[in-house]
């Protein structure tokens, strides 16, 4: 059963919460709270894990996919994974709202940062994961954060791909290690970036205004020293955005965990077996992450 860390304020779309709150369960129907005490003891002197879901996710859906993805993971007894939920379901355009939600997602990473200073002190360790605009929670929450990061992996990041060395060049810096997977695949970053941006229709490659998305092509160059290669997915497993973190994966369970990203050309890890995708970003987190 999932720790989760809760941002938000209500189960479907609504605002942020004026405070974090924190519960445990696999699903919406035995989501329960948990105690200050219950979360300290199960993360204290532990390597902790926070890993957090992208827009247009409710709280249901947010506790399926992590506690399904945490479950994947391949950790040691002194590793230990938590959910995080916020609310980026919250403008009224659900799935149309993605340029809205920014402002979301900073703000609960300036609600959260405070909280995780406070409450995991006591943690070995903190460390992130992150789907699509999860990304932009994670950096902004690093950034607030007092305390150092140990490791922060972001999958799809819905961010741009210059991030890491202008708008959160000071996050990036508080982090030990990063890690990025993009996919040139991922169908919904092809939309968004830069199409969504204000100029998109003037502007080109290579102008100073452009911006792609992070988890479509990558972090842009120069990159900071203290990222993580390889990070590109083989073109030829047509991995989408929405492969990384599914809400109910037909999971074939971990899956031996992979050296690292592999090679353009390379065969899928688990041949025509579904739910492969989510069983492997869960097997590279978990490399990230112990190695």
């Amino acid at each position: 059963m999932t720790m989760f860390l809760d941002c938000r304020y209500q189960d479907v779309g609504g605002g942020l919460a004026a405070s974090v709150s924190l519960f445990a369960g696999t699903t919406l129907a035995n989501y329960a709270p948990i105690s200050t005490q219950q979360l300290q003891d199960g993360i204290r002197g532990r390597n902790v894990l926070v890993g957090t879901h992208g827009f247009n996710v409710n709280r249901g859906d947010g506790i399926d996919c992590l506690d399904k993805w945490g479950s994947l993971l391949q950790l040691t007894s002194q590793d230990v994974f938590v959910g995080l939920l916020w609310p980026g379901d919250s403008a009224w355009a659900h799935g149309l709202d993605y340029f809205v939600e920014p402002k979301i997602a900073d703000e609960t990473g300036n609600l959260l940062a405070p909280f995780l200073d406070s409450l995991f002190a006591h943690a070995a360790s903190v460390s992130f994961a992150s789907h699509s605009l999860g990304a932009r929670v994670v950096l902004s929450t690093v950034l607030a954060m007092k305390a150092s990061t140990r490791r922060v992996l972001l999958m799809a990041g819905a961010v741009d791909d210059n991030c890491l060395v202008r708008e959160f060049k000071g996050a990036a810096a508080k982090v030990g290690e990063i890690s990025v997977l993009a996919s040139r695949k991922d169908t919904v970053l092809g939309l968004l970036y830069p199409l969504g941006d204000p100029l998109s229709g003037i502007l080109d490659v290579g102008h100073p205004w452009f911006h792609g998305a992070l988890g479509l092509g990558g972090p842009a160059d120069p990159r900071p020293s203290n990222l993580r290669a390889p990070f590109e997915i083989p073109d030829g497993w047509e991995f989408d955005h929405g492969d990384y973190l599914r809400v109910a994966p037909p999971s074939p369970g971990p899956i031996a965990l992979p050296v690292d990203v592999p090679p353009q050309g390379a065969s899928y890890p688990l041949a025509g077996t579904g739910g492969w995708q989510e069983s492997w970003s869960s097997a590279f987190a978990s490399t990230r992450f112990k190695g």
